[in-house]
C-alpha cells in the first residue's frame, strides 16, 4: 500500500527529510464525546493504521504537559485496533528482572515500549504521533480512539493475513522474497552449495585463536592478557583470541506466532498440525520456522540444520556461540561458547539487584550456579560466564530504595533502614546502600563460581549502558570481574567511553549485545534503525573493526542469529536484526560485511591496520530524540 491511500481526515504526515516529524491532532476532531478526564478509565484505544513498521511515538497533551510511548506496528499499511493500558502514560514502569522486562510491552496487533513522559492522564485534549529520522515519507491514519475500564483487546481489521505461509509478512514487498517454495529451495541449494575454507579464509586455530600469533602454550583454558599495551583472550591452546560472537544461534528461528487465538484474521496458511503447540498460557503458537526447517531437512532435520549452523558460522568468520544459544549447538564443542548465571539470586522486584539479605541467599545462590556449571566444569571450549543482565536499577537507586521501604518485610528492608539509621537517608546514601548490596552480590557469585569452577573466566554482568556506571560501581567490578560486560547498542562503542571504562575499572571489555536493522522486511527497525539491508552490513563493519581498534575491547557479540519473530517474541520485539531470516536465507549484505570484518580483525586490534571509515547513512538510536512540542 503506498501512502496515496492515507487520504482520510485524520492523518499525520512523517516527512524522510526530517529529524522529527509528526502532528497533533484534537482529540474531539477524532472523537466528540471522548472524556478529557481519564481517571477510572485503563485503557485508550487507538483504531489506526500506519504505512511502516517504523517505531513511533503515540502520547497525549493533558493538563501538565505530554505524556507518550513508542509504538511498533505489526500490520504495516492496515486497520487496527490496539489497546493501550493508560497506566503506561501515567506510571513509572513497575520493577522487573532486566530492562527488556521492564520497558517491552506485548499486545497483539503491536508491541509498546515504555520511558517516555508520564503524568496524571487528565485535561486529555489532543493526540500526536511523531517518528524520528523517517525511512521514506510515511504516514499514519487515525480513524478512531476511545476508552475502555476493561481490556477490549486488539483486533486485526485488514484485508489480508498479515502472515503468509512462510512465516514472512503478507503486507510488505521486497525484492528477492520467497513467494514459492520452488523458488526457496533454490535459494537453499546455492547455499548448501558454496565452499567453505575456514582456516584459508581467517587463519583460525582450533578454538578460534589466531594461529599465527601465539602467546604460549595454553593452560587448557581461556583466559586474558596484555600484550604491548592491549588486551587479548587467550585461547586454551595459547592463541590470541578474539570474540567475534553472534547470540542465540539455533537452528531456526524467526517464525513462532504466540497466541494464534488471539490473532483472528492475522494468518492464511496455517502450519501443519505438528508444528502448532501451545504457549505456556495454554494458547497456541504456530511454528512457522519448524515449518521451514522440515521442508528443507526432511528427515533428521535438527542434526542436519545443526551441520549447516556450523557451516554458516565457519563462513561468516563467527568464532563465538555468544548468550541464549542452544544448548545443543553449545555442547558440541566445536565453537567457543558463554554461559550465563541469570537470574542466580537476582530478584525481580529489587529491579534485577541480587538479594543478599534473602533467606538462604548463600544455599540458593550456590545451587543456581551450580546448575550452570556442571555441564561446563571442565570444558575448554567455555570462555567464561556472566553474571546477569542489563540489571534496571543501575540509575534507578532512588527508586529502589523507595520501592524497598514501601514493600513487604524481608532482610534487605531491615538493612537498608540499619544503614539509614547509621548514615542518614539522601540521595548519596541510598545509593551507597545499594552498590554495597552489589557489591556483596557478586563478590558471593565470584566466591561460589572459583569453588565450583576454578578454570574459567567471569565476564562482568553485560550492563545495558556502561553510560551509566560511575567510577564507583567500576571501581566495584574492577576488583571482581575479569573482563567488564556491556551491551552497547550505539554506531559503534565510543572510545573515550571506553577509555573511561578500562581506566577506572583496569578490565578489558566485552559487548554483549548490539545490532542493526531496517524496515524493508516489515519487521520492526531494531534498537539502532538503517535505512537498507545494504546498510547493515555497512553499520556492522564500522561498529566491529571501530570498536576492536580500542587497546581494551576483546570481544563482541552480535544480537541475533536469525531475525525475531514477525508478529512479537514473548515481550513483543519483532526486529529486523538477524543474520538469517525466517525463511531461513542469510541477508548477503550482513554476512558478507561479517566475513570482511573478521579477516581484518587481528591486524585492527594490534593497531597494524586501520577500522572502516564508511558510516551507514542516516543510522540513528532508540532514545526519544529532540523534543517537537
Amino acid at each position: 500500500m503506498t501512502t496515496d491511500a492515507f487520504a482520510g481526515k485524520h492523518v499525520v504526515k512523517f516527512d524522510s527529510k526530517k529529524e522529527m516529524s509528526g502532528a497533533k491532532i484534537a482529540l474531539r476532531d477524532i472523537n466528540p464525546s471522548i472524556p478529557r478526564d481519564w481517571t477510572g478509565y485503563n485503557y485508550v484505544v487507538v483504531e489506526f493504521r500506519v504505512s511502516t513498521s517504523q517505531r513511533f511515538f503515540l502520547g497525549f497533551t493533558t493538563s501538565h504537559g505530554y505524556d507518550e510511548v513508542r509504538v511498533h506496528s505489526y500490520v504495516p499499511g492496515a486497520w487496527n485496533r490496539l489497546a493501550i493500558p493508560i497506566i503506561y502514560y501515567s506510571q513509572p514502569p513497575a520493577s522487573a528482572i532486566d530492562m527488556a522486562a521492564t520497558y517491552n510491552k506485548p499486545r497483539y496487533t503491536g508491541w509498546i515500549n515504555l520511558g517516555g513522559n508520564i503524568g496524571p492522564m487528565t485535561g486529555v485534549d489532543s493526540i500526536g504521533a511523531r517518528m524520528r529520522a523517517p525511512i521514506g515519507d510515511q504516514r499514519i491514519e487515525i480513524r478512531d480512539v476511545a476508552l475502555s475500564v476493561d481490556d477490549p483487546g486488539d483486533a486485526y481489521l485488514g484485508r489480508c493475513p498479515a502472515v503468509d505461509e512462510f512465516g514472512q509478512s503478507n503486507l510488505v514487498k521486497w525484492p528477492g522474497k520467497v513467494k514459492s517454495l520452488k523458488q526457496l529451495r533454490r535459494k537453499w541449494r546455492a547455499e548448501e552449495a558454496e565452499p567453505v575454507s575456514v582456516g584459508e579464509m581467517y587463519g583460525y586455530s582450533k578454538y578460534g585463536g589466531y594461529l599465527a600469533h601465539r602467546y604460549d602454550q595454553g593452560t587448557g583454558y581461556f583466559r586474558t592478557a596484555r600484550v604491548d599495551g592491549r588486551w587479548w583472550f587467550v585461547d586454551p591452546e595459547g592463541y590470541l583470541f578474539l570474540s567475534v560472537g553472534v547470540d542465540c544461534v539455533y537452528t531456526l528461528g524467526g517464525g513462532d506466532v504466540r497466541d494464534v487465538e488471539k490473532r483472528a484474521g492475522m494468518l492464511g496458511t496455517l502450519p501443519p498440525a505438528r508444528y502448532l503447540g501451545k504457549g505456556r498460557n495454554g494458547n497456541t503458537t504456530a511454528r512457522y520456522a519448524l515449518w521451514n526447517r522440515e521442508r528443507r531437512f526432511g528427515e533428521d532435520a535438527e542434526e542436519k540444520a545443526a551441520e549447516l549452523a556450523f557451516k554458516r558460522m565457519d563462513k561468516w568468520g563467527v568464532n563465538t556461540i555468544g548468550n541464549w544459544s542452544d544448548s545443543k549447538l553449545e555442547r558440541m564443542g566445536r565453537k567457543a561458547i558463554t554461559c550465563t548465571f541469570y537470574p542466580a539470586g537476582a530478584d525481580s522486584r529489587l529491579m534485577g539487584l541480587g538479594d543478599v539479605y534473602g533467606e538462604r541467599f548463600q544455599e540458593r545462590l550456590r545451587e543456581s550456579l551450580l546448575r550452570t556449571i556442571a555441564p561446563h566444569r571442565d570444558n575448554p571450549w567455555l570462555i567464561g560466564y556472566f553474571m546477569g543482565n542489563e540489571p534496571s536499577w543501575v540509575g534507578q537507586e532512588q527508586r529502589l530504595c523507595q520501592m524497598i521501604l514501601d514493600g513487604e518485610e524481608r532482610g534487605i528492608k531491615t538493612a537498608l533502614c540499619q544503614w539509614i539509621s547509621t548514615h542518614g537517608d539522601n540521595k548519596e546514601q541510598r545509593r551507597a546502600f545499594v552498590y554495597d548490596c552489589f557489591r556483596r552480590y557478586i563478590e558471593a557469585v565470584k566466591a561460589a563460581q572459583l569453588e565450583l569452577d576454578p578454570h574459567h573466566l567471569c565476564l562482568g554482568y553485560r550492563f545495558a549502558s556502561v553510560y551509566d556506571v560511575n567510577e564507583t560501581l567500576l571501581g566495584i567490578c574492577g576488583k571482581v570481574f575479569d573482563v567488564l560486560s556491556f551491551n552497547c547498542y550505539a554506531l559503534s562503542p565510543d572510545h573515550s567511553m571506553l577509555d573511561r571504562v578500562l581506566r577506572q575499572s583496569g578490565l578489558p571489555m566485552m559487548v554483549g549485545e548490539f545490532h542493526f536493522g531496517s524496515v524493508d522486511h516489515g519487521q520492526g527497525q531494531s534498537l539502532w534503525q538503517v535505512n537498507s539491508q545494504a546498510q547493515r552490513g555497512v553499520a556492522y563493519r564500522y561498529y566491529v573493526e571501530n570498536g576492536f581498534a580500542h587497546p581494551g575491547l576483546i570481544g563482541t557479540a552480535y544480537f541475533t542469529w536469525y531475525d525475531q519473530d514477525v508478529l512479537g517474541r514473548f515481550d513483543g520485539e519483532n526486529y529486523n536484526c538477524g543474520c538469517i531470516d525466517v525463511t531461513d536465507v542469510p541477508y548477503p549484505e550482513q554476512t558478507q560485511a561479517m566475513m570482511e570484518s573478521a579477516r581484518v580483525l587481528y591486524a585492527v586490534h594490534a593497531g597494524q591496520a586501520k577500522p572502516y571509515a564508511r558510516k551507514p547513512e542516516r543510522a540513528r538510536g532508540h532514545d526519544h530524540g529532540p523534543d517537537m512540542w
